[in-house]
């Protein structure tokens, strides 16, 4: 799974790089287009998986290795969409507020320390 992983990071730096937009913009857009490229290609996949079955080591290696090397905000699209699926909307609607609040006041927190930390 290490190598699919190294091959997900390859893949999302190709992208960083690729973006002319990058360096000239002030949305994320790298990041943005990978992770709805990622969160595209794991429920592809996942779907792929769930009806033609397939090799557990190759799902491993793409799902886990490669796109949780290229973002992890596939997995959280996917758990979400899970969670509502089976009949746990609260449980999936919860996940996504608490993950992008505590996320992004964890995000804030870090900067503030590396602020103090690093002047």
């Amino acid at each position: 799974m290490f190598v699919g992983g190294g091959a997900g990071a390859l893949l999302r730096y190709l992208i960083a790089i690729g973006l002319p937009t990058a360096s000239t913009s002030t949305f994320p857009w790298n990041t943005f287009i990978t992770n709805v490229l990622g969160c595209f290609f794991i429920g592809l996949l996942f779907s792929l998986f769930q009806l033609n079955g397939g090799s557990s080591i190759l799902k491993l290696f793409i799902v886990i290795g490669v796109l949780g090397g290229f973002t992890t905000f596939s997995s959280f699209a996917m758990e979400f969409v899970t969670l509502y699926d089976t009949g746990e909307t609260a449980k999936a609607f919860l996940y996504v507020l608490a993950s992008n609040l505590i996320g992004l006041v964890m995000a804030f927190a870090g900067l503030l320390l590396g602020n103090v930390l690093f002047k």
